[in-house]
Formats: structure tokens, sequence, C-alpha cells
């Protein structure tokens, strides 16, 4: 029987850092635990009752073969039992059945366990990803994204093993362990103290071996981690591609065979230290029922007890079924603490406030018409240093606003706060003349389309990225949005056409093909306000052509902000917001500001003079053609 350390076992100790990380375990965390088990309270008490009559029927076998050699020994029980080949024959049977019914029960109990455990976890998975829907960005920017998946993962599947490891270990245990002493007593006491004295020669070693195994298991570990980095670097497609540009197939291949060579040499170890251990484990558990025959022996044959060879069986078989259940009790504080510790990791994300949610009184925005004004935001990130400094502007229905300034001066936050990714710490931002904290979440955003420079396209087809917007869509809506978002031609020449794999984050398509589908995506979700941050900024001048083209309709149809590094994407504005520091410093229209002498001239001078058409050589905008202009003054510019 492996003991703790053994195969499959978890250590019997805990690390220095779970010590460290020990939670405090207090009425209010066990009674938060339990809160999760009481809607499965009936499954739990038939768990219960599965488990109590599994553990006698599986002790009462022990007990009828010293009966069994009692009557092949010659020596006539009495009672129902009797003697002869018919008691013998009623002894065998007895056992088969309590064996078989065991058996069938443990299948049971089995089964209902695992059912609460899935159910638990089911339960606690759902209440996790409802709430990380419900987080903010800033969330998301500063926690560990694999601590996310972690606890959502790894965390909450640790529960199932807590419900069917942990909690049933103890009860089966405690019952287990109960019978057996309880049986040992009523059939001598004197034996029974003596087997019970030889119970720490088996579990003081077993500990000590187990420390060992777990020392050499985590330095495997730890190597074998190494070796998954070492693949997940050299064999990703970016990483495969500069081990290749940079010729070092060679390096990386002897970094793992040194780093695969040492954990080889690492797993020997610790299973010649397993092996060891199994045989110093049998040789131990041989001692306890050694002590019983020599003191069993003693009282047959020096004092004429009226103890027999049959007695000192059931003892002896008794005494091992001591052993698993004394060595897992002793070593439940262990994993008790651990599984305190999982449940606190948990309940540190479900007690995490969303910072941005919905107000109590918070109204449906509808008839959207995308005006939109800023009255002097400020926005802090660390709650420390302004982001944005007193930010006022106002966008109406219909019109195009441009935003431009050097990479940090907070151009990306100020249409950030639109949407509510962010609240602003001073001032507020309204959709329509309605502050947009006073407005539901999902309304808002419902009219809100945002094109981004970092497209992100899922691993499915064409189809299926531009069903995401709208999923009741038709073909003949995602063909127009595709349409106008000049993408559909190249839709029309794949052999799949929309049902086209895109790959995983779209990394079967270019750069251009990918944002076309990202504007098509947005367009078909049909939004008030449309807001283009960067969105060519990586791109080749063809496929800023392209997109362009696509970018130049559609703000003519309706409201839309613009965040460019390219002097192409925003003549078509209606006013340029010059940012600054988080200010703004310059506003009005490109002819306005690029001798103006300010920000707008010097980036005008280092980013777009020579990279695009002067402002004379240039294509007029529809607009200008028609001699439209937003219909409102320009506000009065900002030093």
């Amino acid at each position: 029987m492996p003991g703790p350390g053994g195969p499959g076992r978890r250590a019997s100790f805990l690390t220095e850092e779970e010590k460290q990380q020990a939670p405090k375990i207090t009425g209010a965390l066990l009674r938060r635990v339990f809160s999760y088990l009481a809607p499965y309270w009936k499954q739990l008490a038939l768990v219960l009752v599965c488990i109590a009559i599994a553990s006698v029927c599986a002790m009462l076998p022990s007990i009828l073969t010293g009966n069994i050699i009692d009557v092949l020994t010659g020596r006539d029980l009495g009672g129902w039992i009797g003697g002869g080949l018919s008691a013998l024959v009623r002894l065998i049977l007895l056992s088969l059945a309590l064996n078989l019914a065991g058996n069938l029960i443990g299948v049971g109990e089995t089964y209902l366990n695992n059912w609460i455990a899935q159910h638990i976890s089911y339960d606690m998975r759902n209440q996790m990803y409802r709430h990380l829907q419900k987080m903010s960005q800033r969330f998301f920017t500063s926690a560990n994204q694999g601590d996310i998946i972690t606890r959502m993962t790894s965390d909450i599947s640790g529960v199932e093993s807590v419900i069917t490891g942990t909690f049933t270990s103890i009860l089966s245990n405690v019952i287990t362990l109960t019978v057996a002493v309880v049986a040992m007593f009523r059939k001598n006491w004197i034996l029974a103290l003596v087997g019970m004295a030889a119970v720490p020669l088996f579990v003081l070693p077993t500990r000590l071996a187990g420390k060992k195994r777990w020392k050499l298991a985590g330095e495997a570990q730890a190597c074998n981690d190494e070796i998954n980095g070492i693949l997940n670097e050299t064999l990703s497609v970016s990483g495969q591609l500069l081990v290749k540009l940079f010729g070092r197939e060679k390096a990386e291949y002897a970094r793992y065979e040194e780093a695969n060579g040492r954990m080889i040499r690492l797993n020997i170890r610790e299973r010649m230290a397993g092996r060891w251990f199994l045989t110093m484990l049998s040789t131990l558990m041989t001692v306890g029922p050694m002590l019983l025959y020599l003191a069993g022996g003693i009282l047959i044959m020096r004092y004429d007890s009226r103890l027999s060879v049959g007695d000192i069986t059931v003892l002896v078989a008794l005494l091992g079924r001591m052993y698993g259940p004394v060595n897992s009790l002793l070593n439940m504080q262990v994993e008790w603490i651990r599984s305190m510790a999982m449940f606190t990791r948990i309940f540190e994300y479900y007690d995490m406030k969303p910072e941005i949610d919905d107000r109590p009184d918070a109204k449906e925005l509808t008839n959207a018409k995308g005006e939109i004004a800023f009255e002097d935001v400020s926005f802090s990130y660390d709650g420390e240093k302004l982001t944005l400094k007193n930010i006022r502007f106002t966008l109406h229905s219909g019109d195009c606003v441009a935003i431009v300034g050097p990479s940090g001066s907070g151009k990306s936050t100020i249409v950030n706060l639109i949407p509510r990714l962010w609240d602003p710490t001073e001032g507020r931002v309204t959709f329509d003349g309605t502050d947009v904290r006073d407005l539901t979440l999902h309304s808002l955003r419902e009219e809100i389309g945002v094109v981004t420079q970092e497209t992100y396209l899922f691993n499915g087809t064409i189809r299926e990225n531009l069903l995401y917007a709208k999923p009741d869509a038709t073909e003949e809506e995602m063909i127009q949005a595709c349409r106008k978002a000049n993408i559909y031609d190249f839709i029309q020449r794949q052999p799949e056409g929309l049902d086209t794999e895109v790959g995983n984050r779209g990394l079967k398509l270019s750069g251009g093909e990918k944002q076309r589908i990202s504007i098509a995506r947005v367009l078909l979700k049909d939004p008030a306000l449309l807001i283009f941050d960067e969105a060519t900024s990586a791109l080749d001048s063809i496929s800023e052509a392209a997109i362009q083209a696509a970018i130049n309709p559609l703000i003519e149809e309706r409201t839309s902000i613009l965040i460019a590094h390219r002097l192409s994407t925003i003549l078509a504005a209606d006013e340029i917001l010059v940012v600054r520091d988080g200010e703004i410093v310059e506003r009005g229209t490109h002819a306005e500001l690029v001798h103006a002498g300010g920000t707008y001239q010097e980036l005008y001078e280092t980013q777009f003079k020579g990279a695009e058409d002067a402002p004379e050589e240039r294509e007029k905008t529809p607009r200008e053609e028609s001699g439209e202009t937003s219909g409102r003054t320009p506000p009065e510019k900002k030093a």
C-alpha cells in the first residue's frame, strides 16, 4: 500500500511557500465553503450512508476469515454457524456476498461523489466566468492572464478533488478506523493494544520516505517546467521563425538536450527512491502482524487462552485495515490546509468588486444619435498621475472628429472612456446628453463600434467572426457589410467564401484583410458611433488605401472618431483635436493647424510630410466637393 509520497499521491508535508501562504481558517470561511455543498445535502447524506455501509461490508469479510479458519481447524463456533462443511460453505458465500455488496455500494458512492463534485465545479465555473465578465479593463490590464486562467481552470478543478478526496476521505477513514478498532478490542483487548502500538513503526518512516520522494518530484517538475518553456519559446510560430533567422537550431537543440537529460536523471532517482521506499514499507508492514502472532502465541501456549488461530488472523487483517486510514488522517491536516488555500484563492476573485457596473437606476439608451460630449474630463490610471487633464469637446450627430498627437499622449484613453472601459476621475462623458454612467453598459456599448489597430479574430470562419457582432444576421446583411468594408471581392475569390477559415487570431489572413473583416463586423453591429483607433497605422500603403477607401464613406454616414498617425486618415474629419501630455493643446481643420507653428505642424513635418500628398494635391472628400461643412463653427483653439 503506497503511503504519502507514493505514486499518484501529493506530499504529506507543506512546502515553505505553502506554510507562509496558509490561509487563516475561520468559521466564516468554512461556512462559505460548505455553502456550495448545501444545495446537494440530500446526495451528500446518501454518500455518507454509502460510505458507512461500504466500510462495514469491507471489514466483515476479514472477521469472517477468522471464522473460516476456526471451522477448518475443527472449532465449533456454535449458533447458526455451527461447524463442518455446511458452515464453511455458508461463511464463504457470506464473505463473497459482503464483498460484492461493498463493491457495488462503493460504485454507487463513487458515482454520487463525482456527481456532486462535478456539479459544484459547474456552479463555481459559471459564477467565476460571469463575475470575470463584469470586471473592468483595469483588472485585465493589471492581472496576470495566466493567473486568471489558472483560477478559472486548475483551482476550480482542484475543488473536485477536494470533494471526491479530502471530504469523503475524512469520512471514510474515520468510519473504517472506528470499525477496525472496535472489532479488534472486541476480539482481544491485549492484542488490540499490541497491534496499535506497532502503527507508529509504519507511519513515521513512511512520512520521511514520502518527504524525500516529494523533494525529488519537485526538482523533476521544475525541470519539466523548464523544458515546457523551451518548447513554447522555440516551437511557436514566432519563436521558430526567430530560431531559423538567427541560425540557432543547434544551440536550441543543445539547450533542450541538456534539460531533457537532467529530467531523465531526476525521474530515475525519484522512481528508485520510490522502489526503496516500497521495499522498506513492505518490510515494516510485517512487523505489526509478527508482533500479533508472537503475543497471540504466548497467550495461547502459556496461558491456555480462549483465543483461537482464527481470532489472531482476524486481528492481523484488521491491523492491516488500520494502516491506510491512520496514515491518511495523520496527513489530512496538510490536505485540509491545501484545500482551504484553494478555496481562498477562488474567493479572492469572487470578492473583487467590478469597478465598472450598472447603477441601480441606470436606463436603456434608445434611438441613439451618437452625440458625444466631454465635460472637463480628467482621468488617472493609478489615482495619482493624471493621464487626461480637463478634456472638453463636443461631437455632434453625423460629424467626424480626428484625434492626433504623439504616442502616449492619451488619445486611446479618451475614446476608451466613451464605452466605459474606464470611468473619468473628474468630469463626465455624455452620450446623447446623458452621462454614460447613467446608462446600462449593454445598451451603451451596443451603439458604439470600435476598430482597433490590433485586430482580434476568433479561430473559426469569416462567417462566424461576422456573426459575433449580430448572431441573427442574414446572408445579405453580411454581404452588404463586407461590401462596405471593401473585403467582399477578396471573400468571393476564396473557395469557401464566407466559410473560409481565418486561423488562430486570423493568422491565415493579411493584416489588411483582417482589418477590413473587423470593419465589416462593426458595421454589422450598426452602431450610432464609430471609433477607428489607429486602424491603419500598422499596415502597408496598399492595405491602408483599401481600408481608407472603406472608411471614407462610413464617416459620411454616421458619427465617428478617428485616431491616426497618418494624414490620409484624418483629412476627412470635420475637426482635428491635437492632444499632448493628456491635454487638448490645439483644435481646428488641417488647413488651420498645419501652419500654426504648434504640435500639429511638428507632427506634420516629422510624420506626415513626404509620406502623404500635400493638402492641395489630395483628393477632396465628398463633403468638400459638395461644399458641405459640419454646420458649426469650430471651437476656439486652445494654446
